[in-house]
């Protein structure tokens, strides 16, 4: 019998198995993160660098998602070869508006909460510090492919052909949770919960992209694109 598909490129099996995969990256698998690097070390005899663990972390998260979604991804892969100058031109004009829409989200957050700057940011210059060449494999390379194919292909795309307006409030609302959850936790602060404001409006340009683009390359380039800006910047 054949797969199902939706309109959204996505099969049924993807639909479930993507669900139970998007459940655990975004609520259970940062919370073992320490544990599990703590255990590896033990294993192995040795610490961990945390950027190791990183870059392993996400290599790991890239290979499930790479398999998990290989349908969908050769959807919007084919959608890519058919108008890669339509998906250029989404990420560009993308980039332009996530500068100036997030410029206006930053102060906004600056005036809902006693916080400043970027913690998505604040982050990537962190780490770009202590390892340059496995922040830039994670931000630029394997994180945007993972958070594309999750919130943009599996939650956007999944709720579009119920309702667009949905989708894109939906999409964007886990988007900035994720962002901004273990924040909250760490330092027992609600108030990190106003700061889900600053990712909204990036969650908007990028299912934007992947809506506009028709394919997750869009998005996935336009997201690479302001990591990257992120670490260079983080850089000077």
């Amino acid at each position: 019998m054949a797969k199902k598909k939706t309109s959204g490129g996505l099969t049924g099996l993807e639909r479930f198995g993507g669900t139970v995969f998007f459940v655990f990256y975004l609520l259970l698998l940062p919370l073992a993160a320490g544990p599990a690097r703590h255990l590896a070390g033990e294993l192995l005899g040795r610490p961990i660098s945390e950027e190791l663990y990183g870059a392993a972390y996400y290599y790991g998260l890239f290979a499930v998602t790479a398999l998990l979604f290989h349908h969908l991804l050769g959807v919007s892969t084919r959608r890519f070869l058919d108008g890669p100058a339509r998906t250029l031109k989404t990420a560009a004009a993308g980039i332009v508006a996530y500068y100036g829409l997030c410029e206006l989200a930053a102060r906004l957050g600056k005036v809902l909460a006693d916080r400043s700057g970027n913690l998505n940011d604040a982050a990537i210059s962190a780490r770009t510090g202590s390892a340059p060449h496995m922040t830039l494999l994670i931000v630029v390379f394997l994180a945007p492919f993972v958070e594309e194919t999750l919130f943009r292909g599996l939650v956007f795309g999944g709720l579009r052909e119920k309702s667009r307006p949905l989708a894109y409030a939906v999409s964007c609302a886990l988007f900035a949770l994720l962002h901004v959850w273990q924040f909250a936790l760490a330092n027992r602060d609600p108030a990190y919960f106003l700061l889900m404001v600053q990712y909204l409006i990036p969650g908007l340009v990028l299912a934007w992209a992947y809506d506009h683009g028709g394919t997750l390359w869009a998005s996935i380039g336009l997201h690479a694109g302001v990591n990257a800006l992120a670490v260079l910047a983080g850089a000077v």
